[in-house]
């Protein structure tokens, strides 16, 4: 089962998996995206070359195996797209079952949009399918993890999905610029800890001499970021800089019990991220040894 949704609300019909036009709910340039699961071989092939476009990986190694998602789809996995209108695929997501030690989880490693489509929604219909497949397999929660350094994504995950920073690993990947957030996405319907966060932003001025560095308030903690930086951008002198200082600041916050609930625009150069004291009710991270 797939879905016909309108990119600018929140109503869908339903689709075949098959179909790859349907009429939905009108919207801005009669945009209605059919969202579903890919699960035949063509369809992976389409999800390897987006993949590979968006991230524009040049490296054979760091390319998507076609073989490989069909064998997650059929053992607890995930691979859902989203197509536009002309039945191009233009955004994909996948992930797979996976375990800290302490809870068992749905990992979304990567999702991605086609440049030319962003700003629709897209991204928030990837993860509510990916969602539902989860859910579907017995998960009721989700992890992944983003670059810290894109404010976007951190509104993203925090602000729209309702998701929570649980973690920083400094180079996730095992390569330079590859410090990653851990974000845990509650999948049932428990009510939300940090719901009264959200919406908050701080009562001072902040801008870039303070980008990268800790901002007490309270038992809150700020830390605003340069709002300017997209994922592709050149790493350039005053980048890597603010790099090393949020790595610095974000050590400091999860080894002092912290979390990460929201990232929200201040100024159009400043963004910030708002960290507070673990929830007595929300989950507890696995211990450090187990991501090792």
């Amino acid at each position: 089962m797939g879905y016909v949704y309108s990119s600018s609300v929140n109503t869908c019909t339903t689709s075949q998996p098959g179909s790859k036009r349907a009429a939905g709910a009108a919207a801005p340039q009669d945009l209605a995206l059919w969202s579903g699961t890919l699960s035949e071989h063509a369809e992976f092939i389409e999800a390897s070359a987006l993949y590979n476009r968006v991230f524009r990986y040049g490296d054979k190694g760091l390319a998507l195996n076609s073989n490989l998602l069909s064998a997650l789809v059929h053992n607890g996995g995930s691979a859902v797209g989203v197509r536009a209108p002309s039945g191009d695929l233009i955004g994909f997501a996948y992930g797979f079952p996976g375990t800290d030690g302490t809870h068992s989880f749905h990992y979304s490693q990567a999702a991605v949009v086609d440049p030319a489509f962003q700003g629709h929604g897209i991204g928030r219909m990837l993860k509510e399918q990916q969602k539902q497949v989860a859910l579907g397999w017995g998960s009721h929660r989700m992890h992944w993890t983003f670059d810290p350094m894109l404010s976007r994504n951190g509104h993203f995950n925090f602000n729209s999905l309702g998701g929570v920073g649980v973690k920083f690993v400094e180079d996730y990947y095992g390569r330079e610029r590859t410090d990653r957030v851990l974000v845990e996405w509650i999948l049932d319907d428990r009510p939300d800890p940090y719901a009264q966060y959200r919406s908050l932003a701080p009562q001072s001025a902040l801008g870039e001499s303070d980008w990268g560095h800790v901002i007490a308030d309270g038992d809150r903690r700020w830390v605003p970021i340069d709002a300017g930086i997209s994922s592709g951008d050149d790493e350039t002198e005053a980048i890597s800089w603010g790099r090393a200082n949020l790595r610095s600041s974000l050590h400091d916050l999860y080894d002092q019990g912290f979390v990460i609930v929201s990232c929200r625009r201040l100024t159009a150069e400043t963004s910030v991220y708002l960290a507070v004291e673990r929830a007595d009710d929300a989950p507890t991270p696995a211990p450090k040894e187990a991501a090792k």
